[in-house]
């Protein structure tokens, strides 16, 4: 008769370690973190609130950028409250279902933040390169199909992650030196071979993301390609202005985000303090700085919200 060894296929709690090397430091870090995290909720709160309820704000790009709001708050609420209570009251513990569960809403909202900077992508060059046919091809019934398509296409990739997990004993250490749990640093932790983890947990989301960047460089090539061919100046600046927020949101995600992959895959000489902190500058740097850039780029955006708050303010 085989008997199983049950607790290493059900580990008891991890230990996040938070930063390592900056120990005695967490409690100012967490400072800037928390401030951080409060303007990311409030400003992709906003942002929800005037899409939602401006009627003149019920437009495709507006609807794309809603999805965006929703998935940074979920990307950032998925680290920054557990690194905080790391921070500040010292509960690095984690259970093993509360570590699956947030490694999932985290690779799951990146790989669909990236989806959704296609799709505005997408918006961009039919506002631009056929704004004749803007409203006959994006429709509401076509922007729900997108919508339902790329958050399908998320969860179907980062799904797998999770059962690639469970299949594995962990009969070592279960500190993770992180803030949070990520497929790969909890992976490390089994006592059995992980190369699928590996190849998996790392080829398909990149090459999930690299197609979506390789759309948008393709999108935003024929839109130059439609601009540099207007006859005015003016109809070039404004061409180019209607797409500006998004170009600063996918450099800003985009480069964060691959340094950070790349750093930690390939990076052997990066130090693990550096590897972290800037692991956790990705899901909360771009949450809290989308609405900020749409709201000042954006004169929709910009302009309903002086009104909003103006109103609140004579109140």
């Amino acid at each position: 008769m085989v008997i199983f060894n049950l607790s290493s296929y059900n580990p008891g709690p991890f230990i996040l370690v938070g930063i390592p090397g900056l120990e005695q430091a967490h409690v100012w870090i967490g400072i800037p973190f928390c401030i951080i995290y409060i303007v990311a909720v409030m400003g992709n709160c906003i942002l929800l609130y005037l899409i939602m309820v401006e009627r003149s704000l019920h437009e495709p790009m507006f609807f794309f950028l809603s999805i965006l709001a929703m998935t940074d708050l979920i990307l950032s609420t998925a680290g920054v409250p557990k690194t905080l209570s790391i921070f500040w009251l010292r509960a690095r513990e984690i259970t093993f279902s509360g570590c699956l569960t947030q490694m999932f809403f985290l690779h799951y909202s990146f790989v669909l933040d990236s989806a959704i900077l296609m799709a505005m992508a997408f918006d961009c060059y039919v506002a631009i390169c056929s704004p004749l046919r803007y409203t006959t091809i994006l429709t509401p019934k076509t922007i729900i199909k997108i919508a339902v398509g790329i958050s399908f296409r998320s969860f179907c990739i980062i799904l797998p992650d999770v059962f690639l997990l469970t299949r594995l004993p962990f009969c070592r250490t279960r500190i993770i030196p992180h803030t949070y749990c990520e497929h790969i640093g909890v992976a490390r932790l089994a006592c059995a071979d992980i190369s699928i983890n590996i190849w998996y947990g790392f080829c398909v989301p990149i090459m999930t993301v690299i197609s979506d960047v390789i759309l948008i460089a393709v999108s935003y090539t024929l839109i130059l390609c439609v601009v540099f061919r207007l006859p005015s100046q003016e109809a070039r600046q404004k061409a180019l202005g209607t797409c500006g927020s998004h170009v600063c949101v996918i450099l800003m995600f985009y480069t964060l985000a691959f340094f950070s992959i790349l750093a930690h895959r390939f990076g052997h000489n990066v130090s693990l303090t550096f590897h972290i902190m800037f692991a956790n500058l990705y899901i909360i740097i771009p949450p809290a700085l989308n609405p900020i850039v749409y709201g000042v780029k954006t004169k929709q955006i910009r302009d309903k919200v002086i009104i909003l708050f103006s109103t609140k303010g004579k109140e």
